[in-house]
């Protein structure tokens, strides 16, 4: 989710160094606009926070529950993203 955001940033000549760089554009150009809707900027967040969770932790399991949801959710950003620039 993270690249499929900065792919669609890119397309705005906007490229940042840091992860919060990319999270805060995607809302102020995307979602603040209502280009996408605000659940993508939720599981972009969500998903991040489990990355850094999984990074960083000492022990970290996840449920394979929760990652079919996370690749669900990939997969509709990167649809909704690839209908967006198809336009």
């Amino acid at each position: 989710m993270f690249y499929t955001a900065e792919a669609l940033l890119a397309e705005k000549g906007l490229t940042f160094k840091k992860h919060v760089g990319v999270h805060r554009s995607f809302s102020e150009h995307y979602v603040k606009t209502g280009i996408f809707d605000r659940k993508y900027f939720y599981w972009l967040i969500a998903a991040f926070n489990s990355r850094l969770v999984g990074d960083y932790a000492i022990r970290t399991e996840f449920e394979d529950r929760e990652v079919r949801e996370w690749i669900s959710q990939a997969r509709e950003f990167l649809a909704e993203a690839r209908q967006y620039l198809a336009k």
